[in-house]
């Protein structure tokens, strides 16, 4: 690796500092980091695939539009470099697309590529330990091995975009976590609304109120809050009786 090179290595690593701020745009890191690619390893296109939260993988980003277009190509037809490298979670390197032998398996993806104009690509895996989230194409117009040291500069790469993916997953789960507790939160205070209302109206104690409208959104196969939030907002229709014919039910 050139001095420059190392340089360009440690500013890309500093990019990735970005991914713990709040306003992280995940699309536009991965978009630059492909453009990163090019520069670094002197090949001439880079496309990014992640997989989903359904376990699918998908394309996510692109150093230009026919890399784009061979990305989707791979996903439609379920073949490639970049697919197996996601499948097997291990690099598949300097693949002559030139070469039926080497294509062997993905011939449909290879033709397509040489149609692009290109001649050789490699697919780098999105992994940290045992998880692969996606993978790292590479494609190039010369027919040119990578070296070692490319070849390292690129899994480093693939690492930062990996753990950017894994961080800002982790962010929107927390959030996720954090916005269905709050709306626990919220649906007992009002709940709580919801049986002091019950109560005052019909002479019941806080624990009678509640085991009337738990048995009466039982038996109608209702959602709790939204039943106590149209008692809270005076909209409710039913009728809840004052002691619950089916027993109290459990809180």
């Amino acid at each position: 690796m050139t001095m420059p090179n190392q340089q360009r290595v440690l500013e890309i690593l500093v990019e990735a500092v970005d991914t713990l701020t709040a306003d992280f745009d995940l699309i536009d890191f991965l978009h630059r980091l492909s453009t990163r690619c090019t520069e670094l390893l002197a090949v001439d296109a880079v496309g990014i695939m992640i997989v989903d939260q359904h376990g699918e993988l998908q394309f996510i980003a692109a150093s230009d539009e026919k890399t784009r277009f061979l990305e989707l190509f791979a996903l439609q037809h379920n073949q490639g470099p970049c697919v197996r490298c996601y499948r097997t979670g291990r690099a598949q390197l300097n693949i002559n697309l030139t070469s039926s032998a080497a294509t062997a398996g993905f011939a449909p993806f290879a033709a397509c590529a040489r149609q692009a104009g290109f001649a050789v690509t490699h697919a780098l895996p999105m992994k940290l330990r045992e998880q692969t989230v996606g993978a790292v194409n590479l494609f190039d117009t010369r027919l040119r091995r990578l070296s070692d040291s490319d070849v390292q500069i690129g899994q480093a790469i693939a690492d930062v975009a990996t753990i950017a993916i894994l961080q800002q997953r982790t962010i929107e789960q927390v959030h996720a976590e954090k916005a269905q507790l709050q709306r626990a939160l919220s649906s007992r205070v009002v709940i709580e609304q919801a049986k002091g209302i019950l109560a005052e109206r019909h002479g019941l104690g806080l624990d009678d109120a509640f085991a009337a409208i738990r048995a009466y959104v039982r038996r109608r196969r209702l959602r709790l809050a939204e039943v106590c939030q149209q008692i809270v907002d005076d909209t409710f229709e039913g009728e809840i009786t004052a002691r619950p014919t089916d027993g109290p039910a459990p809180r």
